[in-house]
């Protein structure tokens, strides 16, 4: 029996791997929460990799947020990812665990980068400044496991999810990324009975977006591909995989979409003042596509299914 430890696992990524791990046979499940174990500190971490007789690690832990708050906190950002990756990669080695996933984001690639992106954007231009701090963080995440990799002969993967929403997703009206933040305005809106929705920026930039339960899928996937196939398809020095659904929409057919399933009936105004972000972000998931998995969720079917777990969640969420 594997005994997988799932690194974040009471986060909207970690849970939703954690969802689809436990209905596997022959998985032992490890998990830790905050209060038990501070994936910051290195003799912590380390401690509990000792402890626990890990065979599989799943690093879905991360400080996460949006344009909001990764522009207000970029030291919290930057410390918190590399020093909770860093101590759990190398604890995995120092512990003999073979096998381990790192989950990273789509931000790492270059502002710029030509649509759709591929893997070998990585680390050809400038960085999206608002969160350039997260996404060294993750670059480094990357370079992690290739360098255990090559120097030890680890079997350390990672995925590059898109921009992910689903259960368990942050909802606070400031900190939070733009699905969660633009359904919780449109719930308070009807709540309220306003006559408009302010979104940030034009509307106009185009963004890829993938419900969390096909991220999971496709984590476990990637996870359970044979060595050599994975090695094949992938590079040394450039490893990573991008996961996502290959389609994107505007921020402006996303907010009619959440109007559409809050049921939000009035006027939508862009406020033009603030910052868009990237123009566009659509990743090209041909690789993964060609090794046999592709999202099955649809955009608007993923919304609803996110809607309905807000609704059934909003009490305990007032408080944020």
């Amino acid at each position: 029996m594997a005994r997988i430890f799932v690194a974040g696992h009471t986060g909207m990524v970690g849970s939703a791997v954690v969802r689809q791990l436990e209905v596997l046979e022959d998985v032992q499940l490890i998990t830790a929460g905050r209060s038990e174990l501070d994936l910051t500190d290195q003799k912590d971490v380390n401690y509990f990799f000792s402890e626990n007789k890990i065979d599989q690690v799943y690093l879905a832990a991360a400080k996460v947020g949006g344009i909001h708050a990764n522009d207000t906190y970029p030291a919290d950002f930057i410390y918190q990812n590399l020093m909770m990756e860093a101590n759990i990669i190398h604890s995995a080695h120092t512990n003999g665990v073979q096998k381990l996933l790192f989950l990273g984001s789509s931000c790492i690639y270059p502002k710029h980068a030509e649509q759709p992106i591929k893997e070998q954007a990585l680390l050809t231009g400038r960085l999206e400044p608002t969160n350039e701090p997260y996404a060294i963080a993750k670059i480094a995440g990357i370079k992690l496991c290739e360098s255990y990799n090559r120097q030890y002969g680890r079997d350390y993967r990672s995925v590059m999810p898109t921009n992910l929403y689903g259960p368990n997703d942050n909802f606070h009206p400031e900190n939070s990324h733009v699905v969660p933040a633009m359904m919780r305005r449109f719930h308070e809106a009807v709540e309220n009975n306003d006559r408009e929705v302010v979104i940030w920026g034009t509307g106009k930039p185009k963004r890829e977006f993938l419900h969390v339960d096909d991220m999971a899928a496709g984590c476990i996937y990637v996870m359970a591909l044979d060595d050599q196939l994975y090695k094949t398809n992938t590079k040394p020095m450039l490893s990573h995989i991008n996961l996502g659904s290959g389609v994107d929409c505007s921020i402006q057919e996303l907010a009619e979409t959440i109007a559409r399933v809050t049921g939000f009936e009035g006027l939508l105004r862009f406020d033009t003042s603030k910052p868009d972000g990237t123009p566009r972000k659509l990743m090209d998931v041909s690789r993964l596509n060609s090794l046999g998995w592709k999202s099955i969720v649809t955009l608007e079917q993923g919304l609803r299914d996110t809607y309905s777990w807000y609704l059934a969640n909003r009490c305990n969420l007032r408080k944020l």
